[in-house]
């Protein structure tokens, strides 16, 4: 499959009184593929929206290589092909939604009555076309800024924060909408801090830190090694001693002894261990990993860089 966007050892630098130079986004490699939802994840100040304007071709990078839908990053000829939501889009609040999509359909020579109302049924605002956007609830904002963001039909979205404030009504709306640009071809590129959305959208993520990248891949891949619960009563004391587990995985609660368990361990061993030993087993709970449980390790351990230079700092 093809790469959308490619990054090879992407840096942007600014100078510092106390520090000199300082890399806020250091040596990045980074591979979006055609047609995938991809997430971009970090902390506040991690580099996210530095490496999004240098994508954009906004800002330059000090170093490095990136390259957007086959071309080098700046190249004219990309604008056309791509579409940026930022996370607060600013609109002339006196103008309705098909006046919002005239005039930016205007800027690409786009006069195309059918393609704009065919726009506002997609984001479900065909109903409200006399309400002006100051009418607007924060959800409908959200769905004219989708709407603008199709009308060069481009075949890559970066999108930042979609779901920011919403109710979950909204969440969901944004969310089917998202979805909807994988299914029609497009690759979408998430900036977000909505851990849970991004878990249930997207293919792959990457999450940033201090301008490196720390970890990159599938969602599948980077989510293995849940935990099982295991909740039980009258385990002899004798029984914990032979399993040789950690304060970490066995512990005293007001129910009995809760056993929190990698499910890579042999997890059936201690119950059949509970069991013979005439333990009661109150109950069995599968833990998935989390993207939140994986975000919070990633930064907190800060792990091996991906793809990255391991001694240059950002911020």
């Amino acid at each position: 499959m093809a790469a959308a966007i490619e990054t090879k050892k992407l840096t942007k630098s600014y100078k510092s009184r106390q520090h000199g130079h300082i890399n806020v986004v250091d040596h990045l490699d980074l591979i979006v593929e055609e047609g995938e939802i991809f997430g971009f994840l970090g902390p506040n100040g991690a580099g996210k929206t530095t490496t999004i304007k240098m994508l954009l071709g906004i800002i330059y990078p000090t170093s490095g290589e990136g390259y957007v839908l086959g071309k080098e990053i700046g190249d004219m000829d990309v604008h056309r092909m791509i579409s940026y939501l930022p996370e607060r889009p600013y609109y002339y609040e006196h103008m309705t939604g098909p006046e919002i999509l005239r005039f930016y359909g205007s800027l690409f020579g786009i006069n195309d009555e059918a393609k704009f109302q065919g726009l506002l049924e997609k984001v479900n605002l065909h109903r409200d076309t006399t309400k002006s956007i100051s009418q607007y609830s924060k959800g409908m904002q959200q769905r004219i800024g989708l709407a603008q963001s199709l009308i060069n039909d481009p075949k890559l979205l970066f999108l930042d924060e979609p779901t920011g404030g919403l109710d979950p009504i909204a969440h969901r709306e944004i969310r089917d909408l998202i979805i909807s640009f994988r299914d029609e071809g497009r690759t979408v590129f998430i900036s977000s801090h909505e851990l849970s959305e991004v878990e249930l959208i997207c293919d792959r993520v990457a999450i940033i830190d201090r301008g490196i990248i720390r970890r990159q891949g599938k969602l599948t891949d980077l989510l293995r090694g849940g935990r099982i619960e295991i909740m039980a009563t009258e385990v002899a004391a004798k029984v914990l001693e032979s399993l040789n587990l950690t304060d970490s995985n066995v512990r005293t609660v007001p129910q009995g002894i809760l056993f929190d368990i990698p499910e890579e361990n042999d997890v059936n061993g201690i119950i059949d261990a509970i069991r013979t030993a005439k333990g009661n087993i109150l109950s069995i709970v599968p833990r998935k990993k989390r993207l939140e449980d994986l975000f919070v390790e990633t930064v907190q351990n800060k792990p091996t860089p991906v793809g990255a230079a391991q001694d240059g700092g950002a911020k």
